[in-house]
């Protein structure tokens, strides 16, 4: 056998050892999610191998007029969706879509403010130093929001006096960016925006982790609430492929437009496009149904893990009003370590920093928290029985530390219960069967 052809198998060995690895494993990363069989049929589409530069009917390459009405379907059902006048699906990622907000709302040396990232914000707010997107690619002075560690929430009251000072040093920000990678609880939007309107501000929010809440109804509406612009990607709490797309009032739409392209990307991954446009047709069909289980679960799960011993946060407000719980571990571990145990255990979860840890001491990669989420497993079909059942398996690797071959022989027998995707149009092909089509 051939050096090439070797490699050749052997990377669709370990891909179908993935896929049945999933399909015996609970899945509760926050950042993550099943597509449905129509999802994953969209993705082998021609479409990927095509090129379509610029906007719809407007294209730098010929041979895209089917593309073109898919795109405009996608565009269509987003503006459905999540009531926006414009909607701009080209960027090809939640990162890209922030860098399209920072492209078109400001200039190189800017201060923009959003949370520090063990605060919960994402590192595409992150400072230069930190080589964080913000700071590092757009060259912005990435100044934070105040966090109540209590509340895991803005702090209302302390950031409008660091917008103040930041007014008064002669640096106000230019952009402020609400939401995060940890975003339990919906944000103080519509108690900061005058504050930040006052500086000359441009509001802007992401909705990465929490736009198929705010598309299902049952997070907050950032848009109505005073959001000059909202990000996102398309494969959390929205289920779809990955992707991003950007939403806002059709008085920015031609500066969002020039600033996606051709300032950040070329073609833009069409049969990516196509899956968010049927994952959109599935939210609009499904998404008030599975948004509200997607909470009740993580209630639930939250709920049993607090009885249990699991020091969550954030108890006296019920844990989490999204799709995630956010664990404090130091008196069991760290995060890297027990993340690294429950995968043994076939449990999936991330570790995560707490708001304290730097301070603490702690390092990204063994943080004081473990992040669980509820997005896929609600796609799975389960409910807040089975979160109790889950809650068991997290105990009895992490404080009971019972054999984890014993648990993940346990977690494999829970899981054929929970094969097919739900919340979709047809589920004729299970979750995370591997289908071949070479």
């Amino acid at each position: 056998m051939s050096f090439a052809r070797e490699y050749y198998n052997r990377t669709f060995e370990l891909a179908q050892k993935h896929h049945k690895w999933f399909a015996e494993a609970i899945p509760l990363i926050a950042s993550e999610n099943v597509s449905s069989p129509a999802v994953r049929e969209a993705l082998t589409m021609d479409f990927g191998n095509r090129y379509a530069e610029g906007w719809p009917g407007e294209r730098v390459y010929a041979g895209c007029t089917y593309i073109d009405q898919v795109e405009v379907i996608c565009i269509e059902l987003m503006k459905k969706l999540f009531k926006a006048e414009f909607v701009d699906v080209r960027p090809i990622s939640g990162v890209v879509a922030n860098l399209v907000v920072y492209t078109t709302f400001t200039n190189c040396g800017d201060t923009m403010m959003a949370l520090s990232i063990p605060c919960g914000g994402h590192i595409s707010m992150g400072k230069k130093d930190l080589g964080g997107t913000a700071g590092a690619v757009h060259d912005l002075v990435v100044e934070y929001l105040a966090l109540d560690y209590k509340e895991l929430n803005i702090d209302v009251d302390e950031t409008k006096k660091r917008v103040e000072r930041l007014a008064g040093e002669g640096r106000p920000p230019r952009l402020v960016m609400f939401g995060g990678s940890v975003f339990p609880f919906p944000h103080p939007l519509k108690e900061l925006v005058d504050t930040f309107r006052d500086v000359g501000a441009t509001v802007g929010y992401d909705a990465a982790h929490v736009a198929g809440l705010i598309a299902g109804g049952c997070f907050q509406d950032p848009l109505r609430e005073g959001a000059d612009v909202v990000s996102l990607s398309t494969h959390k709490t929205l289920f779809g492929p990955q992707h991003g797309g950007v939403l806002s009032w059709e008085s920015f739409g031609d500066r969002i437009k020039r600033a996606t392209f051709p300032g950040l990307v070329s073609n833009h991954h069409l049969h990516a496009v196509a899956g968010v446009a049927v994952a959109c047709a599935e939210m609009l069909e499904f998404g008030r149904e599975y948004a509200r289980q997607v909470v009740r679960n993580a209630k639930a799960l939250g709920q049993a893990l607090h009885e249990r011993g699991f020091d969550v946060l954030a108890e006296h407000k019920g844990f989490t009003e999204s799709h995630v719980v956010l664990v404090d571990v130091t008196k069991l571990g760290d995060g890297g370590t027990l993340e690294g145990l429950l995968e043994k255990g076939n449990v999936i979860v991330n570790r995560n920093l707490l708001p304290w840890d730097i301070k603490a001491g702690r390092h990204f990669m063994h943080p004081g928290g473990v992040r669980l989420g509820t997005s896929e497993v609600t796609r799975l079909g389960m409910g807040e029985s089975e979160m109790v059942e889950v809650a068991e398996f997290v105990k009895r690797i992490v404080i009971d530390r019972e054999d984890v071959e014993r648990v993940r022989r346990d977690v494999a027998e829970f899981r054929k219960e929970f094969q097919r995707v739900h919340y979709c149009f047809e589920d004729k092909t299970e979750a995370y069967k591997y289908v071949k089509i070479r």
